[in-house]
C-alpha cells in the first residue's frame, strides 16, 4: 500500500478538470514541498501526493502545532490565546443564535484541547467531543476535565441525535471527506445546523502571500476551499449553505505566520496591515474573509 495519495480527479467533486497551480512548503514540521492543484469545475483546491491516513500523523508532531499542544510559546501563540477567549464567546453566541436554542445536543468534531467543547458544556449544552490526537485528548482531560472520544466514534453515533454539529478548522484535515458529510446528515436532527469553519484561499491575504500563505498548511490541509466549492460539496450531500459568517481575527493570525514564512522575520506592522486590508475587503461580504464560517442546514 502506498504511503501517499495521488488524485486523478478532484477529491471534492470528482471532476478530471484539474491542474497544478502552485507549490507550497511545510514550514511547521518537514520543510517538504507539496503541490497544490486547482479544479476548474468546482473551484476547490487540494494538496497532491498527500500522506495516507497511516502516515500523516508524523506531520502533526510539532510542539508549535497549537491546536494539539495548546502551547503559549512565542508572540503569535500568546496572542492566539488572548484572542481565543474572545472568539470562544463569539462561537457560543453564534451557535445559540443560529440554532435558536439556549442549550441542546452538540457534537464538536476535531475538538483539539477541548476549549470550545468546554465553553459549550459550561453554557448547559450536552456536548460530545471527538479528537484524533492523543496529546490533545490528554490536554482536554487535564485542562477542562473533558473526556473526548476518538474520531472512529463518529460512525457509531445514533441517527438524528444532534441539534448542532461544529467543525472549527477541521474539515480541511479529513481524509474521509464524503463519509464524514454523509454521517453528519444522518446524525443531525432535521432542523439541526452544521457549522463548518475553514480557510478561504480566495481571500485577499491568500492572494497577497500566494505560496507563503500560512493557511495552505501543507500537507495537513488536504483541501483548500472556496465558497463555491463548499456550496457544491454540501449540495452533493443533501445540505445547503444557508449563510456565511466572518472570522475576523484569522486574517491577522494567518498574515503574521505568512509574513514569517515569506521573510523569515516578524514584520508585524506589514502583517497587521495585510490582515486589516483583507478584512476591509470582506466587510459586507463574509465570503471574502480569510476564514469563513459556513452555516449549513439540510436541504429539505
Amino acid at each position: 500500500m502506498s504511503n501517499t495519495i495521488t488524485y486523478q480527479q478532484c477529491p471534492l467533486c470528482n471532476s478530471s478538470n484539474i491542474t497544478e497551480v502552485l507549490q507550497a512548503k511545510d514550514y511547521t514540521v518537514s520543510n517538504e514541498i507539496f503541490s497544490i492543484w486547482h479544479c476548474t469545475d468546482c473551484t476547490g483546491r487540494f494538496t497532491q501526493n498527500i500522506p495516507s491516513p497511516a502516515t500523516i500523523g508524523a506531520y502533526y508532531q510539532s510542539t508549535s502545532y497549537i491546536s494539539h499542544s495548546d502551547t503559549k510559546k512565542g508572540f503569535i501563540n500568546s496572542l492566539y490565546h488572548i484572542v481565543r477567549n474572545y472568539t470562544l464567546q463569539s462561537k457560543r453566541k453564534l451557535v445559540q443564535k443560529i440554532s435558536g436554542l439556549q442549550k441542546g445536543a452538540l457534537l464538536d468534531v476535531g475538538a483539539g484541547t477541548g476549549a470550545f467543547a468546554s465553553k459549550m458544556q459550561q453554557a448547559g449544552w450536552n456536548v460530545t467531543g471527538l479528537e484524533p490526537d492523543t496529546i490533545a485528548r490528554e490536554n482536554a482531560l487535564k485542562n477542562h476535565q473533558l473526556k473526548l472520544q476518538t474520531l472512529d466514534a463518529l460512525f457509531n453515533l445514533p441517527a438524528s441525535s444532534f441539534n448542532v454539529i461544529t467543525m472549527w478548522h477541521v474539515l480541511e484535515h479529513v481524509h474521509q471527506l464524503h463519509d464524514y458529510i454523509n454521517t453528519f446528515y444522518n446524525i443531525l436532527k432535521n432542523d439541526g445546523v452544521l457549522i463548518i469553519a475553514v480557510p478561504n484561499y480566495t481571500s485577499r491575504d491568500a492572494a497577497v502571500y500566494k505560496e507563503y500563505w500560512a493557511a495552505y498548511d501543507v500537507p495537513r490541509h488536504l483541501y483548500h476551499f472556496s465558497p463555491q466549492s463548499m456550496q457544491q460539496l454540501m449540495q452533493k450531500h443533501g445540505f445547503r449553505v444557508k449563510e456565511y459568517s466572518p472570522m475576523w481575527f484569522d486574517s491577522f493570525y494567518v498574515s503574521m505566520l505568512s509574513e514569517q514564512y515569506k521573510t523569515g522575520g516578524n514584520n508585524l506592522i506589514k502583517a497587521v496591515w495585510n490582515g486589516f486590508v483583507s478584512n476591509l475587503k470582506a466587510i459586507g461580504n463574509a465570503r471574502q474573509c480569510s476564514s469563513v464560517i459556513y452555516i449549513i442546514t439540510k436541504n429539505k
